[in-house]
């Protein structure tokens, strides 16, 4: 047999082996590409399957949550309620402006805010702001990255490594006089970037809200594209009643932009940096309910951050409405009185050195303010000024018309119990000068008398008795005072029985910033310079108080004795359709503080007493004058020893002042008088005063 060629045998074995194995292959190839092509399939599927249920099941949530990478909710101011009087005659109102505003994006710059302000001061016309400030042209003048870049050249190496708010001021430090020379023309576009600057990210400031024109409203709608965040809107200023008096309107207060001291209180209720609020009086004690409720707006914004448009999706509501106690017609009358006799005293020099007057009238039942008035006057001048703040904010001492306190602690101490005969005569303490009565300063004349009496005639010598049974001594001519009568305890219990009048103390009213008064602290040795301080307070030459408190005094006795916080607001108001004067919301009444801790017995001794100051036949009798108005009065006189240096040179001077009340059976008045630093020969213009504003008020309402 012929042997094959072992070459050829071998060849043969390799072409065997490799058609072995790639008919192996061939059943393994095929299983592996269909499960890889099963695993892709079933996974595209699945995502087919989850894209359908996002666009099926959550489409609408979807298209929210796009949207809302795109747009953001932000808020705008709304007027602010109005303000009448009580026979709702419109007082303070709103008066809408024409607006062009700015929204800042949440990723503009200086350099991009720049260039929008050079853009519109070419577009509107905004006035240079007289406010402009070195420091607001400086950043004007480094928002342009030029110049920004010159600043920077000039840093030291130390400089430039400080943090970031110190290097920005040393880069302020760096910019000179001569770069911020700005003309006209330049001042008003860093007016419009200092407007805008002022903004937040996302909140909207005003450009221009004054004497915007139809055609600067125009050429902004037209060019909105190319001036990202700049609209129109509308705004509002306050605008006051043409026949509103300059007492009332300094009551009412006043709206600007949020103190920079307040900012951070303010923003935590929800304010923005930009937003006006009541910064004084009324419309600061009332801000939470004449703030209305925000607008809403749905700003879009670019990629880039900036502000692209905005929609309004809520008009917000305006604020609530104030209706006052203060019949302005009343007020007027009262107002009118004051200034007539206060000029004729300023004229005739009785009142050269008075730095002012005072009047104040409440309704004694409930607190109401009826009418608050006063006047300054500057020494060497003629000239008074409206100051009816005075009324709350300066205080002077009383004199005698604080006598029904110190009665009040005579009884609360025990020192006296009814209508106590006690002795009038001039007291002579050791080391001091004689104190007494004016119709009383014969050493030895003695005048027994009753409490009644001692307020008809106004004895200071019966105060000054109850204060030494207080002290539990008798009084014997030159005598020393004992250790206690210059202690905090023995004060405190005279000033205890006046604060339950509302003397020394903040009477509550609704306006803020009132003064409690002076409360002297330095009560000095009982026999040295200082002896007798304790009873000088009995009959009002110690404190100080204000018309306010005295007012309050006033309309405690007259209702028998219950102290009512004075309110300027009788009710809160909703808005009707027009967003004028709505329902009421909620009816102001004044709070009760207390009650003066005597019985009815002790309070009624006191009224007869300031009865008799009107009524009575004596001599003596303090407020005679009274007894022709036309409403029975009763009342308390006061007369203060004081003094001023004029020049260098002391001037005896005196305060004349009066509470009263009317109708005396069932009050309906309460009112004080306060006259500071009249000449010593004064007349009697304090009861001139009261009985004017008495019969004025009886002939604009009678006597119910």
């Amino acid at each position: 047999m012929k042997q094959k060629n072992p070459f050829k045998r071998g060849f043969e074995k390799l072409k065997a082996a490799d058609e072995a194995s790639r008919n192996h292959n061939k059943s393994h190839v095929p299983f592996r590409l269909n499960f890889l092509f099963f695993v892709i399939f079933f996974l595209f599927v699945l995502l087919v399957g989850r894209l359908g249920y996002l666009q099926i099941v959550n489409g609408d949530q979807m298209k929210e949550q796009l949207k809302a990478s795109t747009t953001i909710k932000v808020t705008g101011s709304t007027p602010r309620g109005l303000i009448y009087d009580s026979n709702g005659v419109v007082l303070v109102n709103n008066q809408a402006n024409q607006a062009i505003t700015f929204t800042r994006g949440n990723t503009m710059e200086g350099k991009d805010i720049l260039e929008l302000a050079n853009t519109l001061n070419t577009l509107i016309d905004v006035p240079a702001d007289d406010s402009l400030t070195e420091r607001d042209k400086k950043d004007y003048w480094l928002a342009d990255p030029d110049h920004l870049q010159a600043a920077e050249d000039r840093l030291s190496f130390k400089e430039k490594n400080l943090d970031t708010s110190d290097e920005y001021q040393k880069l302020v430090d760096k910019v000179t006089e001569e770069e911020i020379q700005f003309d006209e023309n330049q001042l008003k576009a860093a007016t419009i970037f200092k407007r805008m600057n002022s903004a937040s990210a996302l909140s909207t400031v005003f450009i221009k809200n004054e004497g915007v024109t139809n055609q600067e409203l125009a050429v902004v709608a037209e060019r909105a594209a190319e001036l990202p965040g700049v609209s129109t809107g509308m705004d509002w200023q306050r605008s006051y009643n043409d026949d509103l008096d300059d007492s009332l309107r300094s009551i009412l207060g006043t709206v600007s932009s949020v103190p920079a001291e307040e900012l951070k209180e303010y923003l935590k209720k929800g304010y923005a940096r930009n937003d006006r609020v009541g910064t004084s009086y009324l419309e600061k004690q009332y801000e939470d309910v004449l703030q209305g409720k925000k607008s809403e707006y749905e700003v879009s914004l670019s990629q880039e951050g900036n502000v692209t448009g905005q929609k309004e999706i809520s008009k917000g509501e305006k604020g609530s409405n104030l209706m006052l106690t203060i019949d302005t017609n009343f007020q007027k009358r009262v107002e009118e009185i004051v200034a007539r006799h206060y000029q004729t005293l300023v004229d005739n020099g009785q009142a050269q050195y008075s730095p002012g007057v005072y009047a104040v009238a409440l309704d004694p039942n409930n607190g109401q303010v009826m009418a608050m008035s006063g006047f300054t006057h500057e020494v060497g001048s003629r000239q008074i000024q409206e100051f009816a703040l005075g009324t709350i904010l300066n205080n002077f001492e009383p004199g005698s018309v604080v006598k029904a306190g110190t009665i009040t602690a005579g009884y609360e101490t025990g020192a006296i119990t009814g209508n106590d005969v006690l002795i009038d005569e001039p007291i002579k303490l050791a080391g001091t000068a004689l104190k007494g009565s004016i119709y009383n300063k014969v050493i030895g004349n003695q005048i027994p008398m009753n409490t009644v009496k001692a307020l008809e005639i106004s004895s200071n010598a019966y105060m000054m008795k109850i204060v030494l049974r207080m002290l539990g001594v008798d009084y014997s001519y030159n005598m020393t005072l004992p250790e206690n009568a210059s202690s905090e305890e023995m004060y405190n219990k005279l000033r205890t029985a006046l604060a339950e009048y509302g003397m020394g103390v903040r009477t509550g009213i609704d306006l803020p910033g009132e003064s409690a008064g002076l409360v002297n602290t330095q009560f000095g040795e009982p026999n040295g310079p200082a002896g007798g301080s304790l009873l000088d307070l009995s009959f009002g030459q110690y404190d100080t108080y204000t018309a306010m408190q005295l007012a309050q005094y006033a309309a405690t006795v007259a209702n028998g004795g219950t102290r009512i916080a004075p309110h300027v607001v009788k009710g809160i108001y909703g808005n009707d359709e027009s967003g004028g004067l709505g329902d009421l919301q909620k009816e102001i009444s004044g709070e009760e503080l207390g009650k003066v801790n005597i019985t009815p017995e002790q309070m009624s001794i006191i009224k007869q007493g300031f009865y008799q100051a009107v009524h009575g036949n004596d001599g003596y009798t303090t407020a005679r004058d009274l007894q022709s108005a036309a409403l029975d009065t009763s009342a308390k006189t006061g007369t203060a020893e004081t003094s001023v240096t004029v020049n260098g040179q002391v001037v005896q001077t005196i305060n004349s002042n009066l509470v009263a009340y009317a109708p005396s059976d069932a009050p309906e008045i309460a009112i004080s008088i306060v006259l500071p630093n009249l000449s010593v020969d004064h007349d009697d213009t304090n009861k001139a005063i009261a009985k004017d504003i008495i019969d004025a008020y009886a002939e604009m309402y009678g006597a119910n």
